[in-house]
């Protein structure tokens, strides 16, 4: 659901945008981060923001963090 927030901010297109990873953080709703694939070898962290369900909104990308591997780990950022 934030992969056109991604590419618009990042000012990328993504052939590849697949979840692989997320933790979650529960503040007044959820802060989810996610590790995605968007290439063949490149990953991006993003860091996702859910409004509680009254409100009536979808998530919200944050902030993101490019230039990541498969192997390197998730943290909160």
């Amino acid at each position: 659901q934030v992969k056109a927030q991604f590419e618009s901010q990042a000012n990328k297109s993504c052939a590849v945008f697949a979840a692989i990873e997320y933790k979650t953080q529960v503040v007044a709703g959820i802060i989810y981060f996610i590790k995605v694939q968007v290439s063949d070898d490149e990953y991006v962290h993003l860091k996702v923001f859910q409004h509680l369900p009254y409100e009536n909104q979808g998530p919200s990308l944050v902030g993101f963090q490019t230039g990541k591997t498969r192997d390197d780990p998730l943290t909160y950022f």
